[in-house]
C-alpha cells in the first residue's frame, strides 16, 4: 500500500475536569480519523412463546407470576411495576365498559405513587382479561402480604415484608433471573419488556386491520420520548423475518433434494 485509506482530522472534545486539568495543553482538542467503520449496535434479546411459557412455569410465587406477567402484558419499566398503584386495579365486569383492551393513565402527579421516567404521563392499554386477573389477584392473593403491614399500602405488589419494593423495583430483576435459573432461561426484568415490544409489532403487522400504526403504539406503551428508540424492536422485527424467510427457504431446498 501506498498510502492508507485514510488522514487525520482535528476534533474537538469535551473532557471532565479532573485534578491535572490545569496542566492539560491540548486545548480541548485531538487527532482522530476522518474515516471510521461503522459501528453496529447489539439488538435486544426478548423471550420466544416456549421461553414466556417455562419462565411463568417456574414461578411458583403468584405475587411473582403477576409481577412478571404485568411487564409481559404491558412492557412497563422495573421501577414502574415496582410502583404501581392498587388504584389502577378495577373490576372490568363493574366499570360500565366493554372495550376488548382498557387504558389506564399512568400520572406520577395524581397521589398514587406512580413513578414513570421522567415523571411524564402516558397511557398505557391492557386488555379486558389481564384486567380481570389483575383484579382476581387483588382480591384472592395479595391480602396475604397486605395484611403484615401496620398500614395500607398504595402498591400493587408487596414484598414478604407486606412492604412496598424499593430501590427502583432493583428486587424485581433478582426475583426474575432467579425464577429465570430454574427455568433454564438467562433473563432480567428489562428483557421482558423486550419481549413485550417485539412481540406486540409482530402481532400488529401481522394485523393490520387493526387500524393501529404499529410502531407508533408500541412508543406510546413504553413511553419512548422519540420514534428513534422504537425503531431498534423494528429492525429486530426484520431480522426474524430474514431468518424465518431463510429458514422456509433451506427446507424447501431440503424437500426439493428428497423428491
Amino acid at each position: 500500500m501506498k498510502r492508507v485509506p485514510f488522514t487525520y482530522e482535528e476534533r474537538n472534545v469535551k473532557r471532565e475536569a479532573n485534578f491535572l486539568a490545569h496542566v492539560d495543553a491540548s486545548g480541548g482538542k485531538t487527532i482522530a480519523k476522518d474515516v471510521m467503520p461503522r459501528t453496529y449496535k447489539t439488538l435486544p434479546k426478548f423471550l420466544s412463546m416456549a421461553e414466556i411459557k417455562s419462565l411463568l412455569t417456574a414461578a411458583e410465587n403468584p405475587h411473582h407470576r403477576m409481577m412478571m406477567r404485568l411487564a409481559l402484558y404491558t412492557g412497563l419499566r422495573r421501577e414502574e411495576i415496582a410502583a404501581f398503584p392498587l388504584v389502577y386495579v378495577f373490576d372490568p365486569d363493574k366499570a360500565g365498559k366493554t372495550d376488548r383492551n382498557l387504558r389506564i393513565r399512568l400520572d406520577p402527579f395524581d397521589g398514587s405513587g406512580m413513578v414513570t421516567k421522567g415523571r411524564k404521563q402516558r397511557d398505557i392499554h391492557v386488555s379486558r382479561r389481564f384486567m380481570s386477573d389483575l383484579y382476581r389477584y387483588v382480591t384472592k392473593v395479595r391480602g396475604e402480604r397486605a395484611s403484615l403491614s401496620k398500614s395500607p399500602q398504595k402498591a400493587l405488589f408487596l414484598n414478604k415484608s407486606g412492604e412496598p419494593y424499593g430501590d427502583s423495583g432493583k428486587s424485581l430483576n433478582r426475583i426474575i433471573s432467579q425464577t429465570g435459573k430454574q427455568a433454564g432461561i438467562k433473563v432480567h426484568a428489562h428483557m421482558l419488556r423486550h419481549t413485550y415490544a417485539t412481540q406486540t409489532l409482530v402481532s400488529l403487522q401481522r394485523n393490520p386491520a387493526s387500524g393501529l400504526e404499529p410502531l407508533v403504539f408500541v412508543q406510546r406503551q413504553l413511553g419512548h420520548s422519540s420514534i428513534q428508540t422504537t425503531m431498534v424492536y423494528l429492525h429486530l422485527v426484520n431480522e426474524m423475518a430474514n431468518e424465518a424467510v431463510l429458514a422456509y427457504d433451506d427446507e424447501l431446498n431440503a424437500l426439493a433434494e428428497a423428491v
